[in-house]
């Protein structure tokens, strides 16, 4: 990421219905409209007490260069994941967010910002060996995909609320 993250201000979606995301993502926006903008979701999570697993989902506004906002969400399962099994899971829930904002957004301009997809995998421990899989499943659905160490929205904002 271009800057630290304490130059991005947070957002907890679940107090925010997605119609609302939008609104603020707009105004956001509206605010400099002359910058350049990534818009990136990505997600991560945590075992918890050995029971259940932790997902958090982050869209994340970037105004290049100059910070920008996000919003989060959390999922608690109520079952435990092998790590695979949690990539997966957390590629899927970036994918559905995804899917979900742009349907929000299609009418509003946002959508002609290539979403990325950014998922917590890279080529050094456990995950590099699912690179080609997880990274060929998001690009099959059409999407522009990050891995470590530019996948900052799943390994970096998401991060910061497991």
């Amino acid at each position: 990421m271009d800057n630290d993250l304490d130059q991005f201000n947070s957002f907890t979606f679940g107090t925010l219905s997605l119609a609302e995301v939008k609104e603020k993502v707009l105004k956001f926006m509206e605010e400099r409209p002359e910058e350049k903008y990534r818009v990136v979701i990505g997600s991560d999570s945590q075992a918890k007490n050995g029971t259940e697993t932790d997902f958090v989902s982050a869209i994340v506004i970037h105004r290049l260069g100059c910070g920008g906002i996000y919003f989060w969400q959390r999922k608690i399962e109520k079952k435990t994941y092998v790590l695979r099994q949690r990539i997966y899971q957390e590629a899927t829930l970036s994918l559905a967010l995804a899917d979900k904002f742009l349907e929000q957004t299609k009418h509003d301009g946002i959508s002609r910002y290539d979403v990325e997809i950014h998922v917590d995998i890279g080529e050094y421990g456990e995950t590099k060996e699912m690179i080609n899989e997880v990274v060929g499943m998001v690009r099959n659905l059409g999407y522009k995909v990050q891995i470590k160490p530019s996948s900052y929205g799943a390994s970096k904002v998401a991060d910061r609320h497991t």
